[in-house]
């Protein structure tokens, strides 16, 4: 499977967002899925998704929740002298779910919109923070499989939930537009494509193949 970015930078990635949403909550006193949310609507969690060394590994987790809340409350805060031991619900959610983000290469909002919230990770601290990482990604892979699995899918719905339009997905997958809009009419059958169309499209929108056939 192809990773989200190269692993040299993967441990940086899980320090500084475990230290960030420790900083966050403990430090800063804020919600964790109030400050998660900034998180996602910021533009920095699609730069750590991507591996941008500027964010993963050349700011700190103090640096990363105070540029979160700047970008989108407007408000800074002072830079502090913050010793995180890493023993910490909060500190292990964000290492955790850094680490599932590069292993499962979706981006955190697509592990959002399928089910995996902050607050389901922080839930599994209890039974999973002395374990191998590995399981936590099973259970992870578990908890998608069956949000996923409890809602209609279809290549619209799917193209919604990603915020994409049909040209924007039609740029991402190579697809045509004129095809995106057929299938999503209803004039082509998708489950009919081509292998490699249906794999296309499903790369883009981060997503199982068979879940563009609802």
């Amino acid at each position: 499977m192809t990773r989200a970015y190269n692993e040299l930078y993967l441990e940086d990635a899980m320090r500084n967002m475990g230290a960030m949403l420790d900083y966050a909550v403990r430090e800063c006193h804020h919600d964790i899925g109030w400050f998660y949310n900034l998180f996602l609507t910021s533009g920095i969690s699609e730069q750590v998704a991507i591996g941008n060394v500027r964010y993963i590994a050349g700011m700190s987790g103090v640096e990363l929740a105070n540029e979160v809340t700047r970008r989108t409350t407007g408000k800074s805060r002072v830079e502090a002298v913050y010793i995180c031991d890493g023993d910490t619900p909060e500190y292990w959610a964000g290492w955790a779910l850094a680490f599932y983000q590069w292993f499962s290469a979706r981006s955190f909002e697509q592990l959002q919109r399928d089910g995996l919230s902050i607050e389901i990770v922080i839930s599994l601290y209890p039974t999973h923070h002395e374990a191998d990482l590995t399981k936590f990604a099973q259970t992870a892979d578990a908890i998608i499989r069956e949000q996923t699995g409890k809602r209609p899918c279809s290549l619209k719905t799917l193209r919604k939930e990603a915020h994409l339009t049909q040209q924007e997905l039609s740029e991402l997958s190579g697809v045509t537009l004129r095809m995106i809009q057929a299938y999503e009419q209803g004039d082509q059958d998708i489950r009919r494509a081509e292998a490699r169309t249906v794999f296309a499209l499903a790369r883009a929108l981060g997503c199982r193949v068979e879940m563009l056939f609802g």
